[in-house]
């Protein structure tokens, strides 16, 4: 099967293959069960109601089927990235350098899967013929659907975690939503050599950085800031080992 491997900003390198067809089709199959069981049971539930359908109890109807359309969407949208059936098959849907996936990106996997037409025809081929076992909707968010088990294949360089540990708190939470890019981009900045030029990036940089991930925070030093940002975010690497 084939393998992602992903350096994390040169601290941690996470081999992580794609979750198989047959994986995907089972966890496919465990939802489409579930969704099943709740469409019938809203429906039992309405026809014990006897309602006669006015405007308002339209409206209510549509809205109590809503769950069952929107579930893939929103269960991996606040439940990172797993749906039940995922859960039950230990695979996840992640971003392709191994981040979480946005609210579009989850969106988009969605709707696309309407195209899919859940992994029969057009989804199953799609997915057997690309690299990463990618449906049209992976392709277009650029997601990938992972088995959960690889992360025991991550290795990390404790020289580099030398100030982590497990008791670490992390100052700035939104640190986990940088991509691996951003990360490096940071780093290689806080490493170029002192002067005027490096302060002016470095000012600059934090600037960008307080802005992308909304954190009003400008007390702190822009350079104390970057490196405390870098810190959490070796720490949320450290969570999944």
């Amino acid at each position: 099967m084939p393998e992602a491997n992903i350096i994390t900003g040169q601290y941690v390198q996470i081999s992580q293959s794609p979750a198989s067809l047959g994986e995907r089709i089972v966890a496919q199959i465990i939802d489409d069960f579930l969704i099943i069981c709740y469409i019938v049971g809203v429906t039992l539930l309405i026809a014990e109601m006897n309602l006669s359908f006015t405007s308002n109890e339209l409206f209510f109807l549509i809205a109590v089927y809503l769950p069952a359309l929107f579930y893939h969407f929103l269960m991996e949208l606040f439940n990172h990235g797993q749906s039940v059936g995922k859960m039950v098959m230990h695979i996840r849907v992640v971003k392709k350098d191994g981040t979480t996936p946005g609210i579009g990106d989850f969106f988009m996997r969605w709707l696309l899967q309407l195209v899919d037409l859940g992994f029969s025809g057009i989804g199953a081929l799609v997915i057997l013929i690309s690299k990463n076992s990618q449906r049209l909707g992976d392709l277009a968010a650029g997601t990938m659907v992972i088995q959960l088990n690889d992360y025991r294949k991550i290795q990390v360089s404790l020289d580099e975690f030398y100030y982590l540990d497990r008791k670490y708190k992390p100052v700035y939470p939104q640190a986990e939503d940088l991509s691996l890019n951003q990360l490096d981009v940071i780093q290689r900045t806080l490493n170029t050599e002192y002067g005027y030029e490096r302060e002016r990036r470095i000012a600059s940089l934090a600037k960008k950085v307080r802005t992308h991930l909304n954190i009003s925070d400008t007390n702190t030093a822009d350079e104390k800031f970057l490196y405390t940002i870098v810190r959490d975010y070796q720490h949320y690497s450290m969570e999944i080992i």
